[in-house]
């Protein structure tokens, strides 16, 4: 599955380390599922990702 989480974070005006430190998860993992090198991230991840951006689960979906 492809994420718009880079899009979304950009738009936000939010760095990757700034997302990684807001939502607790290893910048290392936001640039994987960014670069859809990590397809199927943990439902857990995208939530604590999702709450941090201050969006909807669903609006980081394509």
């Amino acid at each position: 599955m492809r994420f718009r989480l880079q899009e979304v974070r950009e738009a936000k005006g939010i760095s990757r380390y700034q997302l990684s430190k807001l939502a607790g998860v290893n910048e290392s993992t936001l640039q994987m599922i960014e670069n859809s090198e990590d397809p199927n991230p943990t439902f857990k991840t995208m939530c604590k990702l999702a709450d941090a951006l201050g969006v909807k689960l669903d609006d980081l979906r394509y």
